[in-house]
């Protein structure tokens, strides 16, 4: 088997094969670092590297087979932590010119588990500043490029590692979501990238612990790999007020389900979202990929009409809450979005949250009973395809204008404000082909499910298999 066959297989398949010593972690590890080489100077996607630390930990993985020790289930498994998580001894910029050179004295609790199941850390993906915006680019490392079309975005904020995982350099990466950032460069880069219900992947540190528009979780290029990093990562910690109880292991179970009968609702724009008409083109035909899976599918969406509103009001208190003391002592080095976002916090009044509060919970009533009724809803992940990588964020879709740097990606964030599971997977490309995904969304804390629906998607569409041809294995 070529190097390159070894960075294209799953990490499922990596790690029987592993755990077997059909391949040593070694090999693994030297094939995927090889990539890195060839590739990430034309992507930049992985922009700290920890290339001798992570050979140091491949030969002890090996070691350990080779005494017969119990190991985990990602046993040698490369995977790259996103730079917005703190990882021991291993440079975590942020995005930001503050945080340049700092380097943590502790892990994310998604690295620790990670660490725990036997994955080794390669390095860092690129991300915009703080995780403003779904555009990878920031003053420290610049811009993360499509994969398929190095000209454009990969989306964000999580395209460091959705490009890593596209191109073959590492088959598993984490990421966050609080407006799309794991949906978003998932579409965009052909991957699969999966927003967890809240609490599912406990999130430590954090300065906001029972806060739940902002989660992390995995990227892969298939749903299983997302299942088998899910195993790991989920589960109860006491860290986390609101992590669920539901321990990961129940993750590893088939994914195979027989969907006949199931309710479906199918949305094109989400109560009205401007969708660019090439998205449309590649999302719409998906819905007979639906039928064939024997589900009823109808045209049906929630009542999402205050999740602006509410997305808005509480992006905007926990800039301000993570992020105020910055904007005192270094508004000259961030980001004009950033800054923004922070001092619309600051102008937020008791009464503008009131409000938000309780539509929220009016919204979480009226989703509720629109799943009583569906078991998913499927719209599309992103409203536009792949943009000039060169553009901050989208300013027009369809002749309308938008009005800041979050209006492109409400497809992702009225979303996000629901508290569903939502994921992303590959359906498709235009015609200049750019990929395309399609968003699949749970009902409340039903992920497993999701994953279901997802994975026989995947398998009735392949079009996740398509690889770009910059990694080598077009």
């Amino acid at each position: 088997m070529s190097e390159l066959d070894l960075c294209f297989l799953t990490a499922t398949e990596l790690a029987g094969r592993i755990a077997t010593k059909n391949v040593s972690a070694r090999e693994v590890m030297t094939a995927h670092l090889d990539q890195v080489e060839r590739v990430n100077p034309k992507v930049n996607a992985i922009v700290t590297l920890v290339a001798e630390q992570a050979m140091a930990a491949a030969v002890k993985a090996d070691e350990a087979l080779a005494r017969d020790e119990s190991v985990g289930p990602l046993h040698g498994i490369p995977v790259a932590h996103k730079d917005l998580i703190p990882t021991r001894g291993i440079r975590t910029t942020l995005g930001s010119r503050v945080f340049a050179d700092q380097i943590p004295n502790h892990d994310g609790l998604i690295v620790e588990r990670l660490r725990d199941a036997g994955a080794i850390t390669i390095g860092k993906t690129n991300t915009p500043e703080f995780g403003a915006g779904s555009q990878t680019f920031n003053a420290v490392f610049g811009a993360t490029r499509n994969p398929y079309d190095v000209t454009k975005t990969c989306g964000g904020s999580s395209g460091g590692a959705a490009v890593a995982v596209a191109t073959g350099m590492t088959p598993i990466a984490d990421g966050t979501d609080f407006g799309g950032s794991l949906r978003n460069p998932a579409g965009f880069c052909n991957v699969v990238g999966l927003r967890p219900s809240a609490g599912r992947v406990p999130v430590w540190p954090t300065p906001a612990p029972e806060f739940r528009l902002d989660v992390q979780g995995p990227i892969a290029r298939t749903v299983e790999d997302i299942a088998l990093m899910l195993s790991v990562i989920a589960g109860p910690d006491a860290r986390s007020p609101i992590a669920l109880p539901e321990p990961g292991l129940s993750f590893r179970q088939s994914l195979i389900r027989d969907f006949s009968g199931t309710r479906v609702a199918w949305s094109r724009s989400l109560g009205g979202l401007p969708i660019d008409s090439r998205v449309t083109a590649v999302v719409e035909p998906n819905r007979a990929m639906f039928e064939t899976l024997g589900c009823q599918v109808d045209d049906a969406e929630p009542d999402l009409s205050d999740a602006d509103e509410i997305f808005r009001v509480w992006r905007a208190w926990y800039y301000e809450l993570a992020f105020g003391k910055l904007l005192d002592s270094h508004r000259d080095v961030l980001k004009d979005t950033v800054v923004w976002n922070i001092e619309e916090g600051r102008r937020l009044n008791a009464h503008q949250v009131d409000r938000a509060t309780v539509a929220w919970t009016k919204l979480a009533q009226r989703v509720e009973e629109f799943f009583a009724t569906f078991a998913f809803l499927v719209l599309p992940v992103s409203q536009v395809p792949p943009f000039d990588v060169n553009t901050p964020y989208v300013t027009e879709i369809n002749g309308e204008v938008l009005q800041t740097y979050l209006d492109w990606m409400r497809s992702c964030y009225f979303i996000s404000v629901t508290g569903l599971p939502a994921i992303a997977v590959p359906c498709g490309f235009t015609n200049t082909g750019l990929p395309v995904g399609i968003q699949i969304v749970g009902r409340p804390e039903d992920d497993f499910g999701l994953l279901q629906l997802a994975y026989a998607f995947e398998q009735v569409t392949g079009v996740g298999q398509r690889r770009p041809a910059i990694a080598g294995a077009g």
